[in-house]
């Protein structure tokens, strides 16, 4: 901890912090071991990816400005040669693992379309090849009676012509069934979520029907009212025994002695129905859900090895553009990429010298020869 202070102070106020200003301070010398010579070169690889999956660690050198600078105006040298060949290495084997990575991302996911090649289609592609097939038959179909009919073959003519119609039912009932599967997916997707219901005190009547308790709460349905307004009403005749209304959620009641009421038992089937008919819509819709959605188009970066979606929202690729590790390895290929090119300059400059060298002294020595 007490290096790590010590080091980020000279960083920041350099070695001589603690001399006096009349004391004369050490001189700097960039080959010194102290310092990051990766750091003189380019950059040090160990602030490229701080806090990601690449993370190399702090660095155990010094960052210096003043010896970076001593260093780009430094003549060339072996010594020289040779820092910059170790941050050319270093930056080639970090490069190599994520070479590796995306290589292997591309065989995944070669693997993984040659294993499921029906995959990838969406359900409303495969809606449409189905329709077209239909359509290509038909068609076949009415040619085929049409040619029949040229021919004098009623009989034949009437057989196409019948297997054509249930060919076209058929059609419509599959874009019908389409049609509905669409149209609940959507409107599963855009029903709110379910809140859960608070069950409410269970209402009784008096003696008459239009008569509440003034402890119960007034109820919560009109059809419910309804109902039990119109068993009263078909009965002819008002009960003393009060009538409880069920709640939603609630178990129905037990059948007494004379038999159960009728409009309780209407209440639950139909409870139970609506019940049975939205477990089947949601059903319906969550099946379809699963195949109207298109399965994602992955693709590996070239930079860093990250998987992508092909067609992705704007803002979530330029996220992963900016994000450490793209910018990391980026970084890390221009370095490398810029050294490389600037090397195989002065390569061809020094061959050209030396051609131009050697067109020299052949010209002197003729003319020292004439």
């Amino acid at each position: 901890m007490v290096d790590a202070a010590r080091q980020m102070l000279d960083e920041l106020m350099g070695r001589n912090r603690n001399l006096h200003p009349s004391e004369a301070g050490q001189a700097v010398n960039w080959e010194d071991p102290e310092f990051c010579q990766f750091y003189n070169v380019k950059f040090c690889p160990h602030d490229l990816f701080i806090n990601t999956r690449a993370d190399l660690g702090p660095c155990t050198r010094i960052h210096d400005d003043e010896a970076k600078h001593l260093y780009e105006e430094a003549r060339p040298s072996q010594r020289k040669r040779h820092t910059e060949d170790e941050f050319l290495r270093f930056c080639n084997v970090m490069l190599h693992d994520v070479d590796r990575k995306i290589q292997k991302g591309k065989q995944r996911l070669q693997l993984m379309q040659r294993d499921n090649p029906s995959g990838t289609m969406s359900h409303a592609a495969k809606h449409q090849e189905h329709m077209s097939n239909l359509t290509a038959r038909i068609n076949k179909l009415l040619a085929e009676a049409e040619e029949a009919g040229i021919r004098g073959d009623v009989d034949q003519a009437q057989d196409l012509m019948a297997l054509c119609e249930e060919l076209k039912e058929e059609k419509e009932s599959v874009q019908q069934q389409y049609e509905a599967q669409v149209k609940n997916y959507h409107k599963l997707r855009a029903a709110p979520p379910s809140q859960s219901t608070t069950p409410t005190p269970t209402p009784t009547l008096g003696t008459n029907a239009g008569e509440i308790s003034s402890n119960d709460q007034p109820l919560a349905s009109p059809n419910i009212a309804g109902s039990i307004g119109d068993a009263i009403a078909s009965d002819g005749t008002e009960s003393n025994e009060p009538i409880e209304v069920p709640v939603a959620g609630a178990p129905a009641p037990a059948a007494t002695s004379g038999g159960a009421s009728p409009t309780a038992a209407g209440i639950n089937n139909a409870s139970e129905d609506s019940k049975s008919d939205t477990k089947t819509d949601t059903k319906t819709a969550a099946n379809w859900s699963h195949e109207v959605l298109p399965e994602k188009q992955m693709k590996v970066c070239e930079i860093c090895g990250a998987f992508l979606i092909v067609g992705d929202a704007q803002q979530r690729i330029e996220d992963h553009l900016m994000g450490k590790q793209h910018l990391g390895y980026s970084k890390l290929r221009n370095a490398v990429t810029e050294i490389n090119e600037r090397r195989q300059k002065e390569h061809e400059e020094e061959e050209r010298r030396r051609r131009d060298d050697r067109v020299q002294r052949f010209h002197n020595t003729y003319d020292n020869r004439r």
